[in-house]
């Protein structure tokens, strides 16, 4: 009998060729830090890694990471929504433009960002005027990582979302139900994990932001000192040890948030299959 993976021939080279190329760009990028980081005695290391100034970079790139992919998940199901379900003049444009984080330059993206949030820009003087600093705080750190984590969300529900079997929100029509109570029981059951996966990507790629966030950022020290920039400042000082540490830390919490947002999906489909 022939297996699914059999279709394609050559299997066994295939694979070695995916475990080559995974060890190329992943475990060996990997390996450096722990191989940097292990010249270091584990006092010096802890020491390192629990420094206050870290420790507040930690918390901030989580902090913003974490907000930002809140929004985005709120606000990128309404966009995917809205591109899907309805049709208006100027559509496809919206649509392309959902993309523009992906292929602009992070550095541009941080110096547009700073220019209309700081007190006398267009969009600034409003938040500056309702007493809110939108550029060089914490606020202006999340709005550049909801710009550049929005595409996550609606490339990852906007599929599923067209894909979806309509004749079941006619059923739940014809049967009575309301709006509300079809999208609830019906549609958002469907979108659940493509939300999470895209709330999850949205989130991965604000905790290593750099480029976009050093401008608006402001880079105060224990306020607005996000944790890839302390990992800069230790390469600029050529402290490979140290940086390599604070990346591992980083590490380590970014693939403890994924694998429970990947186990609670994995446990969702799993209870939707039986």
């Amino acid at each position: 009998m022939l297996r699914l993976g059999q279709v394609i021939p050559g299997g066994g080279f295939a694979l070695g060729i995916v475990f080559f190329y995974l060890s190329l760009l992943i475990f060996l990028p990997l390996g450096a830090f722990v191989l940097y980081a292990s010249g270091m005695s584990g006092e010096s290391f802890i020491r390192q890694v629990t420094d206050y100034r870290m420790v507040h970079g930690y918390m901030l790139s989580f902090g913003c990471a974490l907000a930002a992919a809140v929004i985005n998940a709120v606000f990128g199901l309404l966009l995917a929504w809205v591109l899907v379900r309805y049709d208006f003049p100027g559509k496809r444009l919206m649509d392309g433009l959902i993309d523009l984080p992906f292929a602009l330059p992070t550095a541009v993206a941080g110096i547009a960002l700073t220019t209309l949030y700081v007190e006398n820009g267009w969009l600034g003087q409003f938040f500056y005027a309702a007493g809110i600093p939108s550029a060089f705080s914490a606020v202006g750190i999340t709005i550049a990582l909801i710009f550049v984590g929005i595409p996550f969300v609606v490339r990852s529900v906007q599929p599923v979302l067209r894909d979806l079997d309509g004749s079941l929100e006619e059923a739940a029509a014809i049967m009575g139900a309301g709006k509300f109570l079809t999208f609830r029981k019906v549609v958002f059951p469907e979108l659940v994990t493509p939300l999470i996966s895209g709330f999850a990507l949205a989130f991965a790629r604000g905790i290593g932001e750099y480029g976009s966030v050093v401008f608006i950022a402001g880079n105060m020290p224990y306020e607005t000192e996000i944790a890839p920039l302390l990992i800069m400042t230790k390469l600029e000082q050529f402290d490979y040890q140290a940086a390599a540490a604070v990346a591992i830390v980083m590490l380590g919490m970014s693939l403890l948030v994924l694998l429970i947002l990947n186990g609670y999906q994995h446990y969702r489909l799993q209870r939707l299959s039986v």
